[in-house]
């Protein structure tokens, strides 16, 4: 169901200001572009605010808005969890990855966190394959909820075909992106997180208020299910939306904070920080920014389900039409005074799930470029023909997952769960054992990983096909993957000492250099 004439003009009209400020970023940045390291990393240049935005930015997906309005929607208070695992995720990730990765880079000249493992684990054909592999085809799955979240968007907007929102995103998107790499990236991601963060302020309370205020959706939630009002669901619920039980949250808990921290499109933009101070402040003010917007986001899809309870959404949802992940779209519709506010939201909707969008497809093409093409495959390529393999690659990315995008499932939520899952298998143990256990060694990585990703595929097809397990599938692989790492490293060869030391592993969070060392904050 397409917006009333007057507010689809509105919104076209600002949607199309948006899109033109994405691409006239994307023609500025390709100016600053000199080399492979400018399009991949901004040439490690990128300042406190930038940095920490693009933290958020690359997080803060379709599951943010349409998947957890979606979520409050169905879930009510025992999914608020979420609020907490998500925005801790940002913290996690510079807090305890931060800092070594940063100086890793920029002591060492890794690119990727494929080059990180390469150095760390000296094995660089095996275990960089694998990992870059991996890397591309997680993004990948992951990449499918953000163009069905965008798609869910234009169909609201502009009741277009699900095909052609894809095509008009996929374009948008493809184009900055190719254009101007992580410079255009980071620079639409501020411009994106800042819409993001006034809009969520500015319409969560239009909402809320249409609703009836927070005591009145508590009250219309509890006569719809009395769970709905708690902490949690109790263990054994049979409720297909009742898999909020305190074991199931745990599981959640360490799926959102670890994988999303493990995450390759996220982990990749600490080797863009200009300075490693940063990861001081950094965790504090990514985790607060997150947290207030997805509590707005998340008490607004409780308000809609009360709303349509009340009967306040007649005449915005079509007949037959699914609420769930359109809740925060409807809820607008409904509450907003003003056709104005209403095309606004559209064009603060698209900003969130674009900002991790353009972050993942950047992802895809530069582990291809740098890990397979330039390290494995042509060790004497330019400069050039990095950078022009790695638009290749950010174009095929699009056009593979907008295919896959066609047929997406019905809550758009699980599928991005699915490809955190995917990460949390894969990278979580080799990152975290490589940065801080010296036993770790290649063997070890590369089984590690493997079996993470093979026994997450197989939990999760049993999870969906088979019979619900207690918690979320992803824990029972990190399990497996844990074990793998485990038993492999201790009955192979530790690595160099040298490669330890460069890598800076071991049990503490920030750089240990000898005392005549120079650090890159004197360089600078």
């Amino acid at each position: 169901m397409a917006l009333a004439g007057e507010s689809t003009l509105i919104t076209l009209v600002l949607i199309a200001v948006y899109f033109v400020v994405l691409l006239g970023i994307g023609v500025w940045a390709s100016k600053k572009i000199k080399s492979s390291e400018d399009y991949m990393l901004a040439g490690r240049s990128l300042g406190f605010w930038l940095f920490t935005l693009l933290i958020v930015c690359s997080i803060c997906s379709g599951m943010t808005l349409v998947g957890t309005s979606g979520f409050g929607f169905a879930s009510g208070w025992p999914g608020i969890w979420e609020q907490i695992f998500v925005p801790l995720s940002a913290a996690f990730c510079i807090i305890f990855f931060g800092s070594k990765l940063n100086k890793i880079g920029r002591k060492n000249g890794c690119m990727t966190v494929v080059d990180y493992f390469s150095l760390r684990y000296e094995n660089t054909r095996e275990l960089r394959a694998l990992s870059a592999l991996a890397s591309i085809a997680v993004s990948l799955v992951y990449l499918v909820g953000q163009y069905t979240a965008i798609s869910i968007v234009l169909i609201w907007v502009f009741g277009l075909e699900h095909w052609q929102a894809l095509l008009i995103a996929g374009v948008i998107i493809t184009a900055y992106t190719v254009i101007g790499g992580l410079y255009a990236v980071s620079w639409t991601g501020l411009v994106q997180g800042l819409i993001l963060i006034f809009g969520v302020i500015l319409v969560a309370p239009f909402i809320l208020t249409y609703a009836g205020g927070l005591e009145h959706i508590n009250t219309v939630l509890a006569t719809i299910d009395p769970n709905l009002v708690m902490p949690w669901f109790p263990s054994g619920s049979t409720a297909a939306y009742a898999y909020c039980t305190p074991e199931y949250l745990f599981s959640f808990g360490v799926l959102l904070i670890v994988g999303l921290a493990c995450a390759p499109h996220v982990l990749s933009n600490v080797f863009a920080a200009r300075k490693t101070s940063y990861f001081k402040w950094a965790p504090i003010v990514a985790f607060l920014i997150y947290l207030v917007i997805m509590l707005l986001v998340k008490l607004c899809g409780m308000a809609v389900r009360s709303m349509q309870v009340d009967g306040l959404l007649a005449g915005v949802v079509p007949e037959g039409g699914k609420v769930a992940d359109f809740a925060l779209m409807y809820g607008i519709q409904a509450a907003s005074p003003s056709i104005l506010i209403t095309g606004l939201f559209a064009v603060i909707v698209l900003s969130a799930v674009m900002s991790t969008t353009d972050r993942l497809m950047l992802t895809v093409g530069t582990t291809f470029s740098w890990d397979i093409f330039k390290t494995m495959l042509r060790p004497k390529a330019s400069e050039r023909q990095v950078v022009l393999v790695s638009q290749i690659c950010v174009l095929l990315a699009a056009v593979i997952s907008l295919i896959l995008a066609i047929n997406p499932p019905e809550m758009l939520a699980f599928l991005i769960w699915l490809g955190i899952g995917l990460m949390l298998s894969a990278f979580a143990v080799p990152m975290i054992a490589g940065l801080y256990w010296r036993r770790a060694t290649a063997a070890g990585a590369i089984s590690s990983m493997l079996i993470g990703l093979i026994t997450c595929l197989a939990f999760g097809a049993y999870y969906n096909f088979v019979e619900k397990l207690p918690m979320h599938f992803s824990i029972y692989s990190l399990a497996c993957s844990i074990a793998a790492m485990v038993i492999f490293s201790l009955i192979t060869k530790k690595n160099s000492e040298k490669a330890l030391d460069l890598t800076y592993t071991g049990m503490y969070l920030h750089p240990k250099d000898k005392p005549n060392s120079l650090t890159e904050e004197s360089k600078e």
